[in-house]
């Protein structure tokens, strides 16, 4: 029921040139005296799936960093059956203030999410010892609090989402949660205000998410590379005689992309010269990728020559997320209602994730080829897909909502103040993509405000201080 999660250790040094020597010399300093302090205790991070998704990104990358500076850090996924998944998806939609699928949340749901607990509570009782350190991430994970915490180990529960505006649908899954998570020795948020009233301020730290720039899905890769990958996978035409892209794999090593992709559209392959406008998100209603699509449609198409590609995961390959078939079924359907000529510039992309570090540099070609880069999300905890795009120094255009407010700030994109106004954001992706000079600056903007905010080593020195400060006595 319990699965390990095999990670590599990933060495520091490599974030030195980026970084510089100030910020590598602190992490390494402290990462030494943080291994002096636990005394042999592992740290363990819980969630429910190693694949899809900003959560299973962010851990394979700081569970890596921290394992090479000879930390005992460990990941292990949780399982569940369909019905404990529509249940922390309702969880999930509600926490970010929405009702999602109407459900309840009462004591049956309650009772079957307790059994789901049970069933993966004896191999986490087999791994766990006294004393050590359990990150618990997101609703999936909040059941194990007291058990594992009346084993002797500090426990921090991390929520990765939320939502500004407190209103009935977070209420409810405030109530269900909370006598699961009360017990919890810290909590981490990614904002201030996520952080439900009745939490000690205290107990709290606010650390957001963070990207590893050399992993596959960051990483450089030059043009050739970039068309080759994109060619293999189906979105753009090959050359003759093409040989597989390459990328660095978490391992090191040199790997070639030779999987294809799920693409549902009346013209691709591509020409590479033609512009091309990129969501990359999960298949989740909350991401609003039919929106995207209509107000493309209706505002952009008309006014330039540019393509649209919406890109998420195979939903079959997202074990945690029930509703992504949906999604995609009715972004399908929309896009066949659309006029031929329209339909023909739109293209839906799923990747598939049998493969981790190949469906990561897939992605990441796809974000380096884009002219520009849209998240046009309805709500939204954080969006490491933001900090992903505006690492490769391309503009955006993204909704005002959750921690994407903190990722684009002013002159590194364009902030849509409201996430429903098709209109609006039809208007900024055409703007920009009629001013080339425009979108260079803000890509060069954003590429730098994101080495100065986002890179892991800073979330990572906020992990000491918060583990450190559990460890007194």
């Amino acid at each position: 029921m319990v699965m390990d999660v095999e990670v590599p250790n990933l060495p520091l040094e490599r974030l030195g040139p980026l970084i510089g020597n100030d910020r590598l010399a602190s992490i390494q300093i402290r990462g030494r005296a943080f291994k002096e302090n636990l005394h042999g205790r592992r740290i363990w991070n819980v969630n429910s799936t190693a694949a899809g998704g900003g959560v299973a990104e962010m851990l394979r990358s700081l569970v890596g960093y921290t394992r090479q500076a000879g930390i005992d850090a460990r990941w292990v996924v949780i399982s569940g059956d369909p019905e404990f998944f529509r249940i922390t998806k309702r969880l999930h939609n509600q926490l970010h203030g929405l009702p999602g699928d109407g459900g309840p949340l009462a004591a049956a749901e309650s009772a079957h999410y307790v059994s789901v607990m049970e069933q993966n509570l004896p191999e986490l009782r087999e791994r766990i010892r006294p004393g050590d350190v359990v990150l618990l991430h997101d609703p999936q994970t909040a059941g194990f609090v007291e058990t594992l915490k009346g084993l002797g180990a500090i426990i921090i529960w991390r929520c990765h989402i939320g939502t500004n505006q407190h209103n009935e649908w977070t209420e409810s899954a405030w109530n269900f949660l909370r006598p699961f998570i009360s017990t919890a020795d810290a909590f981490i948020f990614s904002r201030r205000d996520y952080v439900p009233e009745w939490i000690d301020p205290s107990h709290v730290s606010i650390i957001p998410p963070s990207i590893d720039p050399f992993s596959p899905k960051n990483q450089e890769i030059d043009d050739v590379n970039v068309q080759r990958i994109l060619a293999t996978i189906g979105l753009l035409a090959p050359e003759s005689d093409q040989e597989p892209g390459v990328f660095t794999g978490y391992d090191g090593l040199g790997h070639h992309v030779r999987d294809v992709a799920e693409i549902i559209s009346d013209a691709t392959p591509l020409d590479p010269a033609i512009p091309l406008v990129v969501q990359v998100s999960r298949w989740d209603g909350l991401k609003d990728m039919e929106g995207v699509m209509v107000g493309f449609a209706e505002g952009v198409a008309p006014r330039s020559d540019a393509h649209l590609a919406l890109i998420g995961a195979s939903v079959g390959d997202v074990s945690d997320d029930p509703e992504g078939a949906e999604v995609l079924a009715r972004c399908t359907d929309t896009w066949e209602h659309l006029p031929s000529e329209i339909r023909a510039r739109i293209h839906l992309v799923s990747l598939p994730m049998d493969d981790l570090d190949q469906n990561a540099a897939m992605v990441n070609a796809i974000q380096r080829h884009a002219t520009l880069i849209v998240q046009k999300s309805l709500v939204e905890g954080f969006g490491i897909t933001v900090a992903e795009g505006l690492w490769k120094s391309k503009p955006m255009v993204a909704s005002s909502v959750g921690g994407i407010q903190d990722q684009i700030v002013d002159g590194a994109g364009v902030l849509l103040n409201d996430p429903y106004d098709l209109v609006a954001y039809g208007d900024a992706v055409a703007s920009l993509l009629l001013d080339p000079n425009e979108m260079k600056r803000l890509g060069q903007n954003a590429h730098e405000h994101i080495l100065a905010t986002f890179i892991g080593d800073t979330h990572l020195l906020r992990y000491v201080d918060l583990i450190e400060s559990l460890l007194q006595p």
